[in-house]
């Protein structure tokens, strides 16, 4: 299982403290999102997050072949793009969330070795997550009782 995320609000606006066990970063909005840039954005942690899982991935598989890897180097980018293929785009202004990346695999790979060490990063456990359909849970604290109050 792993560990709890904890995120916290700071100051100034936006600025968000997150701790993963004994590590703590800060992440925040752009200043033209009416943050100060503080710290790395939400997507911007998100392709992190993707991008290490993939590095992660491809380099133990390569480990575990005993392929002659050296290094990875992935760069990723988030866009929101028009979906062309939208049923309702002539009604509704529709945009899907599009991430491409990038992968250097440095060492003196085969073709085929390349090839594989490709298909296999699109198996790594965030890109799994990210392509498949995700269930997200929000609630208060059990602890924390909340009072609604009618008229």
């Amino acid at each position: 299982m792993s560990r709890v995320v904890y995120v916290g609000t700071a100051d100034p606006p936006y600025l968000e403290h997150v701790s993963i066990g004994a590590h703590v970063i800060e992440a925040d909005e752009p200043g033209d999102a009416g943050g100060n840039d503080l710290g790395p954005g939400p997507y911007e942690l998100l392709l992190a997050a993707l991008g290490t899982c993939t590095s992660i991935t491809v380099r133990m598989y390569a480990e575990r072949k005993q392929w002659p890897l050296e290094a990875v180097h992935i760069a990723l980018t988030h866009a929101k793009v028009h979906a062309d293929d939208c049923a309702a785009c002539d009604t509704e202004i529709r945009t899907i969330d599009c991430i491409e990346m990038e992968i250097l695999l440095t060492g003196n790979l085969s073709e085929d070795q390349q090839r594989r060490l490709l298909e296999i990063a699109s198996r790594c456990p965030v890109h799994r997550t990210l392509t498949s359909a995700v269930q997200i849970r929000t609630m208060l604290p059990a602890d924390r009782v909340l009072h609604i109050h009618s008229k």
